[in-house]
C-alpha cells in the first residue's frame, strides 16, 4: 500500500475508538438545529462535484447515461443507509421535555466498513471504469453523493422522530423516561 492509501486508514483507526467512546453517553438533541449539518454537507459536496466536473481530468469523457445512473444509485444507496442509520439512533425524552440521542455502535461500524470498502475498491473500480465505458469521475462522485444522501436522510429521519415525540406522540424507536 502507498502512503496515500495508508493515511485514510490510519485516520479511521484513530477516529473510530474516539467516536465510540464519545457515543457511549446520550447527548442533547436539538431538533431545531438539525438542518445545519445537512446544509453544510450538501454545500460542500455540491462544491466538490462542481469542481470535479469542471476541473477534473480533462481527457475524461463527459458523463453519459451510465455515469448518471451510477451517481443516482450512489445517492439512493446513501439515502437508504442514512434512513437505517437514523432509525438506529436511540432518542430519549427527559422529564424536563428535552431530548437526548445516542448513536448506535452498529451504525458507526457500518460506516467504517463502507469507508474501508471504498478505500479498498477504489483503485480496482477506477482501473476498470474504461472497460465499463464509465467516466472514472462518476465513480468517485458517486461515493460523495452516497455520503451526502447518508447524512441528509439520517438527519431527516431523526428530525421526524424527534418532532413526533415532542408533539406527545409515540415512536417505537423512542424510549420515554419519566
Amino acid at each position: 500500500m502507498t502512503n496515500e492509501q495508508m493515511i485514510p486508514l490510519i485516520a479511521v483507526a484513530v477516529a473510530v475508538p474516539l467516536m465510540l467512546l464519545r457515543n457511549r453517553r446520550p447527548r442533547p438533541l436539538h431538533p431545531n438545529r438539525m438542518w445545519i449539518m445537512p446544509l453544510v454537507i450538501v454545500a460542500l459536496i455540491s462544491l466538490g462535484l462542481w469542481a470535479s466536473m469542471t476541473y477534473g481530468q480533462p481527457a475524461a469523457a463527459p458523463f453519459g447515461p451510465l455515469s448518471w445512473l451510477i451517481l443516482a444509485v450512489g445517492l439512493a444507496l446513501g439515502a437508504a443507509l442514512g434512513w437505517q442509520r437514523g432509525r438506529m439512533v436511540v432518542i430519549h425524552r427527559l422529564a424536563d421535555g428535552s431530548l437526548t440521542a445516542q448513536a448506535s455502535p452498529l451504525g458507526l461500524i457500518l460506516i467504517v466498513a463502507l469507508l474501508l470498502s471504498r478505500q479498498a475498491l477504489r483503485p480496482w473500480m477506477e482501473q476498470h471504469a474504461a472497460d465499463w465505458h464509465v467516466n472514472p469521475l462518476a465513480i468517485q462522485d458517486a461515493f460523495m453523493l452516497f455520503a451526502m444522501g447518508l447524512v441528509v436522510v439520517q438527519r431527516i429521519e431523526m428530525w421526524i422522530r424527534a418532532r413526533r415525540i415532542l408533539a406527545g406522540g409515540t415512536d417505537e424507536h423512542l424510549a420515554v423516561e419519566a
